[in-house]
């Protein structure tokens, strides 16, 4: 469910959430309109890619600076007509250019959605030999600044990632502040992985992944999942993680003009009452345990704001003898592989990621007949 559905959320009423649909509109058109004034063709790539990157930066920081600056009651309305149509675009979208299934579930008391290979499917598959076999399952947690987006919008990466991988992906519906402020995204996905678990999933076949927000709360996962002894994962793949939400680095500053974020960006509804240094929320002033932390993808650009922070991250991991690794890639911004895949940046984090799926994880093919 899209966190309006829930009943302890506030919504606007119909009139003013028309009217913050139609300033969004506006905001987004005024944000087009000053793409050729900002050298659009200058970049890193080639002449398309970075006709590509201008628009695709001008639009979504539009988007996220609209959207931060509304009240919580509009903006969840908003986010609900947003997640409404790709309710309506995605399952078909993914279908036809992916071949990925998207299904409905509730895991651990937290519902999501899963996206798989139709080749893996018995109701798309006749002949048992040529089914496709699952290689592992994926615990993904969306990103959105720990306050918004919802399962369906990130449907179309996550069938990316069915593809590259070959893996099986669950969407979780964690919930999310300000309503429901840390620790409660956190509980929300261990209460998935211990579902998994009870389902018959091995922890050495599950990887947990994550972008900005959501690749922030993985790692508050696996920290979690260390304090209260559970057994850790196979692998945690990160994609611009938010991994310090001390804000105070260099590149927050210096990349502000680069990135699809707004230079304010809000982390106060998350903590409340919780240090931004508090190891439990910034990964980055954890010191991770090399015998039990789990080997670790994680790619960035290098025009983005977290860009210091998600270094000096990879960093420790690597020298505390975590196996890591570690792709920036010149140019970019904050998510390019989500909202760039065609970019060859985003090309090769998908086949970085080809590459590395069998490495730590082998098929689980009794959980495959089970859940």
């Amino acid at each position: 469910m899209v966190m309006a559905d829930r009943p302890e959320v506030q919504t606007a009423s119909g009139p003013v959430t028309a009217l913050t649909v139609f300033g969004l509109g506006e905001c987004l058109l005024n944000g087009l309109a000053r793409v050729p004034f900002r050298r659009p063709w200058e970049g890193p790539g080639g002449l398309l890619d970075n006709l590509g990157q201008s628009v695709t930066r001008q639009v979504i920081r539009s988007f996220m600076g609209f959207s931060v600056s509304l009240p919580i009651e509009e903006f969840r309305s908003m986010e609900k007509i947003l997640d409404d149509i790709c309710k309506v675009v995605m399952p078909p979208f993914v279908g036809l250019f992916d071949g990925v299934e998207i299904t409905s579930d509730t895991i651990g008391g937290v519902p999501g959605l899963w996206c798989r290979a139709k080749a893996s499917s018995d109701a798309y598959v006749d002949d048992a030999d040529d089914k496709q076999t699952i290689r592992a399952t994926m615990l993904y947690l969306h990103g959105g600044g720990y306050i918004g987006t919802s399962p369906i919008m990130y449907s179309a990466f996550a069938a990316s990632l069915v593809r590259a991988t070959g893996y099986e992906v669950f969407i979780a519906d964690y919930r999310m502040a300000p309503e429901f402020p840390f620790p409660a995204g956190v509980l929300d996905a261990a209460d998935v992985y211990r579902g998994l678990l009870e389902r018959g999933v091995g922890s050495q076949h599950i990887v947990v992944a994550g972008d900005s927000g959501g690749g922030g709360l993985a790692t508050s996962l696996i920290s979690y999942l260390h304090a209260k002894d559970m057994p850790p994962p196979a692998a945690l793949a990160l994609f611009s993680p938010e991994i310090d939400l001390d804000l105070d680095r260099p590149s927050i500053t210096e990349n502000a003009p680069y990135d699809i974020l707004p230079w304010t960006i809000p982390v106060t509804p998350y903590l409340q009452g919780v240090q931004p240094n508090d190891q439990r929320v910034s990964a980055v002033y954890a010191e991770p345990d090399p015998e039990w932390f789990p080997p670790t993808f994680v790619c960035w650009g290098s025009a983005e704001i977290f860009r210091d922070g998600i270094r000096e991250f990879a960093l420790r991991l690597e020298k505390s003898d975590v196996r890591t690794y570690a792709m920036e890639e010149h140019g970019m911004f904050h998510v390019f592989p989500i909202l760039m895949p065609w970019a060859e940046s985003s090309k090769r984090v998908f086949r970085a990621l080809h590459d590395l799926a069998a490495d730590h994880v082998t098929p689980d093919l009794e959980a495959e007949q089970t859940h």
